[in-house]
């Protein structure tokens, strides 16, 4: 089984600021990592254009979870001609 779990996020783009947004919320019914079954999960984020990663971020490391809350935001600089 391929599936790593769940992942809650949401995406807000301002044409007229140029900025991205993505807020990570939470993660659930993460896979057992961990020998002790359980993990210590972040997430990565990376903004993308073409093929190439120009911008990359990570939150926070939750420790002993399968299920961590993050409620994590970051802001990209993106502008309008580069979202089209």
């Amino acid at each position: 089984d391929n599936k790593l779990g769940d992942i809650c996020f949401s995406l807000r783009y301002v044409p007229t600021a140029g900025k991205l947004t993505v807020v990570i919320l939470e993660a659930k019914n993460l896979k057992k990592m961990d020998v002790g079954g359980l993990s210590d999960p972040y997430v990565k984020i990376a903004l993308m254009q073409n093929g190439k990663r120009l911008k990359k971020k990570k939150t926070s490391i939750k420790k002993c979870t399968l299920n961590p809350y993050y409620n994590e935001s970051f802001t990209f600089e993106v502008p309008f001609e580069q979202i089209q």
